[in-house]
């Protein structure tokens, strides 16, 4: 669940009855409405959407999942848009709601597949052959292999082309412990990517 301001106790009003002729200093003091708005929200989801889905799709591995999750991103922030101060950081509270998202798909899963008796065979579809993914499917194997938290930052800081400070604040983590996670993720990633197939 991303982390939402709480509601504010009341909203100032603005004043009755204020003169037409009020200058600029006295109308600074008018209050503006807090909270996203939907058409912030819907613009938002126009011009972000792919992104948000090629992020959830690096941390899972299917295109229904994916799109599981973003939609369900913008259904949750949209029911708290009150509640985001801020519409600049609208999209940084989507990006943090799928991720989230994304990990409880993934414990899910587990939980699934600690629960099968015996694994289903792992059925190849004529896609996969594709020569232009082949590089793809290298680099999303090698993700995979990574601790968790090394491969949310990776995706975070060079697929969402956030700073550093940016996935600090998503992951909830210190900026030195990003760093250390980028750069152990890189190191892994170099050797797994090195390695024979």
């Amino acid at each position: 669940m991303p982390v939402i301001a709480p509601m504010p106790a009341a909203r100032p009003t603005r004043v009755p009855g204020q003169r037409d002729g009020a200058t600029t200093a006295d109308t600074a003091d008018t209050p503006v409405a807090a909270g996203t708005t939907v058409d912030h929200l819907t613009e938002t989801y126009r011009a972000h959407y792919r992104s948000l889905l090629g992020l959830a799709a690096l941390l899972l591995d299917d295109t229904a999942s994916c799109e599981d999750v973003v939609q369900e991103a913008f259904i949750r922030v949209h029911s708290a848009r009150k509640r985001v101060r801020d519409p600049e950081k609208t999209l940084a509270y989507l990006r943090q709601t799928v991720v989230n998202l994304s990990r409880s798909a993934l414990r899910r899963r587990i939980l699934g597949l600690k629960l099968l008796s015996k694994p289903m065979p792992d059925m190849a579809s004529a896609e996969e052959g594709a020569y232009d993914q082949l590089e793809r499917d290298s680099l999303i194997k090698a993700m995979k292999g990574l601790q968790r938290r090394q491969r949310e930052v990776l995706v975070l800081r060079y697929f969402a082309d956030m700073t550093e400070a940016q996935v600090a604040e998503t992951l909830g983590v210190s900026l030195g412990s990003v760093k250390a996670y980028g750069s152990r993720g890189i190191a892994a990633l170099r050797i797994a990517m090195e390695e024979p197939a």
